[in-house]
């Protein structure tokens, strides 16, 4: 098919992972003459990059299918990601949907493009997902503040309640040295800031000889490159020798995020994690005894098979005790072929809602108390994004601020005196 004058738009659901193939997707449809638009704006083609995590996200992808089709009767809608992977025939069933593209071919898209012909049979690339091996780098260009870079893949552990390695594959990442080539793209794009992603970070150079802190230790090194940010990291993973180096560093961010999902010893077993509630509480107090200002969030998943109140009250009060400054918090979403199904004992809705709410009360609690505390400090923060005369971004230690100016500070990093916190965000004034 004729790609002159086309427009394309993309839209991409679930992790920052995902937002970066994205990019890399885009890139590749404007060189070949492809004009991209809004997803809520006519185009020729929809372009979904999914998420599967839930049930919830599956529902929500075959929303976003229709109502793209809807501004469009006669475009076509292509689909990727880990629902196309997982559930390839399901979304053939959806008779908006006129490609689907599994885990090892979605970076192939424009290959089969001219095959499309609308109103007949929804065409599948699809492969098993054994047979993904390939490390496609990628990063995220969207926005001239921030790139998210992807430095690793799929994830060997069998974690009773995901289904990621399902979807995504085995791990697998690239060379020290190509990950730099693609960080220096992103840097040439405008990127003030680089996030580190991928299904589990830490794992990088399972593929080879290298570590993830070989990694860190040579984007350090980039003369051009203002920040970097870690994304979720394994508490297992994130070792010792890593939280020093970042303690040393005056480019990587004081903020980590680093996956919980219990407090609970037992259910972490059921959930077959690589690690206990004793090293979480570790390396917490490592990170701050090292960075006291340092921002640390945690995933949660409430109603795991068989959690009693004990449980999730051990949980709770286990959060509450660590000096951490957010929560994501998940209700657990059986998803098919994962080991969790089987686990007998499961939790009402009811319940799941209940203690669903009761840590999202309490991830408020923490992140105001986090966010105050910095209240009469100073930050360095990178500003993104600007509405009427107020302009807003993040500090290095992730805090959301808001200063009102006229100047133009897009992607600009400045010194901000924090005077008051208010609801979502800090407010700062600029040091005279």
């Amino acid at each position: 098919m004729a790609t002159q004058q086309k427009k394309v738009a993309f839209h991409t659901m679930g992790c920052k992972l995902n937002f970066s193939e994205t990019s890399t997707i885009k890139r590749d449809f404007i060189s070949r003459g492809f004009k991209t638009v809004s997803f809520n704006e006519y185009a020729n083609i929809y372009v979904l990059n999914s998420c599967s995590v839930t049930e919830n996200a599956d529902r929500e992808a075959r929303k976003i299918i229709r109502q793209a089709k809807r501004l469009n009767p006669s475009s076509s809608i292509i689909v990727t990601g880990c629902y196309a992977q997982l559930k390839p025939e399901e979304l053939a069933a959806v008779k908006e949907v006129d490609m689907i593209f599994g885990a090892k071919e979605k970076f192939n898209l424009l290959d089969h493009l001219d095959s499309i012909e609308l109103n007949h049979k929804t065409k599948l690339f699809h492969s098993e997902i054994n047979s993904v091996s390939h490390f496609e780098p990628s990063f995220s260009s969207n926005d001239r503040t921030r790139s998210y870079l992807k430095v690793q893949d799929g994830c060997d552990y069998n974690c009773t309640f995901c289904t990621i390695p399902l979807a995504r594959g085995a791990s697998r990442s690239s060379t020290v040295s190509k990950t730099l080539i693609s960080a220096k793209q992103a840097i040439s794009s405008g990127a003030r800031e680089i996030v580190l992603t991928g299904v589990n970070i830490g794992d990088f150079g399972v593929n080879s000889h290298e570590k993830f802190i070989d990694l860190l230790v040579s984007l350090n090194d980039l003369n051009d490159l203002d920040r970097i940010r870690i994304s979720s990291i394994e508490p297992n993973l994130l070792s010792n020798e890593i939280i020093e180096f970042c303690a040393k560093s005056k480019k990587i961010m004081p903020h980590f995020h680093i996956p919980l999902q219990s407090g609970s010893s037992r259910i972490l077993k059921l959930m077959r994690r690589k690690y206990q509630t004793s090293l979480y509480k570790e390396r917490i107090e490592h990170i701050k005894s090292l960075i006291p200002d340092a921002c640390i969030g945690a995933d949660i998943i409430v109603g795991f098979p068989s959690e009693t109140d004990d449980d999730f009250q051990k949980s709770y009060d286990f959060i509450e005790s660590l000096n951490i400054s957010y929560l994501h918090v998940f209700s657990y979403s059986e998803r098919q072929n994962t080991k969790a199904i089987k686990i007998k004992n499961k939790v009402s809705k009811t319940k799941k809602a209940e203690r669903s709410l009761a840590m999202r009360e309490l991830s408020k609690e923490l992140k105001l108390s986090f966010e105050k505390s910095f209240v009469g400090s100073t930050r360095e923060v990178l500003f993104e994004y600007q509405i009427d005369n107020q302009w807003f971004g993040h500090s290095d230690n992730y805090l959301p601020v808001r200063v009102n100016t006229e100047e133009n500070l897009k992607n600009s990093i400045e010194s901000v005196n924090i005077v008051n916190s208010v609801k979502n965000y800090l407010v700062g004034s600029f040091l005279n």
